[in-house]
């Protein structure tokens, strides 16, 4: 009896034509995440410096002898299973060359100032002229209409005008002396991640009406309004009460106990989602007493009685050390974590069982580390993505494969310095 076949990974948006001409983050993790899903995404960059985060380093990528290339961490983390072609758009005939490129594609991707692209040629209203099916999605930090559309938007400012910092770090200073806390941001540029992810929800939507219409649609995505949508139920809070919710440190605006805790010797993460959750702490903290304390009996007292009931935890969970804590509360069905280093995250058994950490072949290192697409087809292998491009990899393929440029040509366009 023979063999089965191997299944063949899954690439559900194969033979989708991305141009990207999106810098930084937001747009360029929306082009990745549509690589990731088997789309054919081909990167614009600036002939000799690139996207502006090729040179946000250290760290850069090291080679086989262990020196630094000019790739840096931050660009890999964002360019997975593209091309990269390298074109001069302030250049009439590198303008010429995107829009045929445009015409040819399903889907451009932009993150230009709103108008910054009409003098090119490469607005929406100029590439919908030429291909009506096309689908062109811009993000900008505060969208295509009102009165701060003008106005550039980085991820920072962003969580700070949309809320974020103002329920992100430690309290304020209080009576009992805790020292005064400040906004902060967020460790990883969360407004731009989910940009980029809505931005991908968008693309994948106007492609689902063009299959009805035979039309593609701009769509308008701003950094402003995914931060305000992502405020999530601090958000309702708000619109519910009348009240803005303020900064909690670890602890959670709707549940108790809900927080990272001190141990004897380190920290836990605690996550009591209800009654009966909260019950088998207190058996394992050796508090019986509290789950039927009527202060603390269901979450909306808790919640109520939350300053008199915190210290009473911290007091127990002090007494033994971490690992104490989190044999026992697994045991007893508690959701319960430590707080683990990045490295500590790559050396766990469950993110190594899920392959989330990548080694991909790389033209000029030799190979290049990355992190998995978290998109995973149950009984289907994962397709391994190329490595980030380096600048200009791909040009003269893809002039070659999307425009049918003789090679002649697209030699007399690198002497005039129009594409590298």
């Amino acid at each position: 009896m023979s063999e089965p076949a191997p299944l063949t990974p899954l690439k559900p948006l194969a033979g989708l034509r991305v141009l990207d001409l999106s810098r930084v983050l937001a747009g360029p993790w929306a082009g990745q995440t549509l690589a990731d899903l088997g789309a054919e995404v081909v990167k614009v960059e600036r002939p000799g410096s690139g996207d502006d985060t090729r040179h946000w380093g250290p760290p850069y990528l090291a080679n086989d002898q262990g020196h630094p290339t000019t790739e840096s961490a931050y660009f890999l983390a964002a360019n997975r299973g593209k091309k990269s072609v390298a074109v001069d758009m302030a250049h009439p005939k590198g303008a010429a060359l995107l829009q045929q490129l445009a015409a040819k594609a399903d889907v451009v991707l932009e993150n230009f100032k709103v108008g910054g692209l009409k003098k090119y040629g490469l607005d929406y209203d100029s590439l919908k002229a030429m291909n009506p099916a096309l689908v062109y999605c811009s993000i900008t930090g505060f969208g295509q209409t009102g009165p701060w559309a003008h106005r550039p938007g980085y991820d920072a400012m962003i969580q700070a005008v949309g809320g974020l910092m103002s329920i992100t770090g430690e309290p304020e200073a209080t009576d009992e002396g805790h020292t005064a806390g400040g906004p902060q941001k967020v460790g990883v540029a969360v407004a731009d991640l989910f940009t980029g992810l809505y931005a991908v929800i968008g693309i994948q939507a106007a492609l689902a009406q063009r299959q009805q219409t035979g039309l593609g649609q701009h769509v308008d995505m701003a950094l402003l309004d995914v931060q305000v949508a992502m405020l999530g139920n601090q958000a309702l809070n708000y619109l519910v009460s009348g009240t803005s919710p303020s900064r909690m440190g670890n602890a959670h605006p709707n549940i108790v106990p809900y927080q990272v805790f001190a141990t004897a010797n380190g920290h836990l993460s605690l996550a009591v989602g209800n009654d009966g959750q909260f019950t088998a702490l207190c058996k394992v903290l050796g508090t019986e007493a509290l789950a039927t304390d009527p202060r603390f009996a269901t979450n909306q007292q808790r919640v109520s009685h939350r300053a008199e009931l915190i210290p009473l935890l911290e007091e127990a969970f002090a007494k033994q050390p971490t690992a104490h804590w989190l044999e026992g509360l697994e045991a007893a069905g508690v959701p319960v974590a430590p707080i683990q280093s990045v490295e500590e995250v790559f050396a766990h058994p469950q993110v190594q069982h899920r392959q989330m950490a990548l080694s991909m072949p790389h033209p000029t290192a030799g190979s290049a580390p990355g992190v998995a697409s978290p998109i995973k087809f149950a009984g289907q292998p994962q397709a391994l993505p190329t490595a980030p491009p380096t600048l200009g990899q791909h040009t003269s393929q893809v002039l070659a494969d999307w425009l049918q440029l003789p090679a002649g040509d697209i030699a007399a366009l690198k002497e005039q310095g129009v594409i590298a």
